[in-house]
């Protein structure tokens, strides 16, 4: 899949999209019927699951900031839901440098949310899709220096690219090009922590033409291969909390989610 980076992004209205669901399910309103529909159908736990992902994503980069990392690269970022991933980071470290990749076009629309940096950071935007990591990574290196650490966030991602599109393959040759140091932060949607809710979902989306490849634990801990997994380790997204941080509030989660080292 490419995405033509050269014509002006056109919205289609007429199909669902991961970005505006996942818009609906936080409450936004920056989504069409068509998402409505998706979104309307699906159980009550698809939205907790929205929520406990976000919660997972502020926490995370949260740890990371504290610890010195001051470069992002945000894949899957979808429509600004406020705090944004650089208003946390920057709170931090107000030099931090972080780019935003989304293939969803009403996300570009939006893109100013993501870029008001610090006056000290810088933050950058592409609409561009994960299936697409050359030129992803291509972009990010005109704002970060990829000799240094940089945190690779995929929240929530790559569950909506099947097996066969590599999805591991994919995070693989991202990771590849980070230097030691440097993170993966990612949060991915169980198949076999409630298998029939989990089944719901799968046939919903598929209802309004997305495809989606949920994972047993094992699946998901393969895009962790050769990284060391910062404590507690590959747990639900509502376990997850860096050191120093307050424990979540004790709540079941369809969702793995982990942090880890690039050695």
């Amino acid at each position: 899949m490419t995405t033509d980076h050269s014509q002006p992004p056109r919205i289609d209205t007429g199909r669902a999209h991961p970005a505006r669901v996942y818009d609906w399910l936080l409450g936004g309103k920056d989504n069409y019927p068509v998402d409505e529909a998706v979104g309307e159908k699906l159980p009550p736990e698809a939205r907790d699951a929205a929520r406990q992902n976000r919660a997972f994503m502020n926490r995370a980069v949260a740890h990371l900031a504290a610890q010195g990392i001051d470069q992002f690269l945000d894949i899957g970022t979808g429509i600004p839901t406020e705090p944004n991933l650089h208003q946390i980071v920057q709170r931090t470290v107000p030099t931090a440098r972080i780019v935003y990749a989304d293939n969803d076009p009403i996300v570009l629309r939006h893109a100013e949310a993501l870029l008001v940096s610090s006056p000290e950071g810088a933050t950058d935007y592409i609409q561009a899709d994960v299936r697409e990591p050359e030129e992803i990574v291509r972009h990010a290196r005109r704002i970060l220096d990829f000799d240094r650490p940089v945190a690779l966030s995929l929240i929530a991602l790559m569950h909506f690219v099947p097996d066969d599109q590599d999805a591991h393959g994919i995070v693989r040759g991202l990771v590849a090009t980070l230097p030691p140091g440097s993170h993966l932060v990612l949060s991915h949607a169980a198949i076999d922590l409630f298998p029939e809710l989990a089944e719901q979902v799968i046939a919903q989306y598929a209802e309004g033409g997305i495809r989606l490849g949920f994972r047993t634990r094992a699946e998901v801990a393969r895009f962790f291969d050769g990284l060391e997994l910062v404590p507690p380790g590959l747990v639900t997204a509502t376990e997850w909390y860096g050191a120093g941080q307050e424990p979540p509030a004790a709540e079941e989660s369809g969702i793995y989610a982990g942090v880890a080292r690039v050695p």
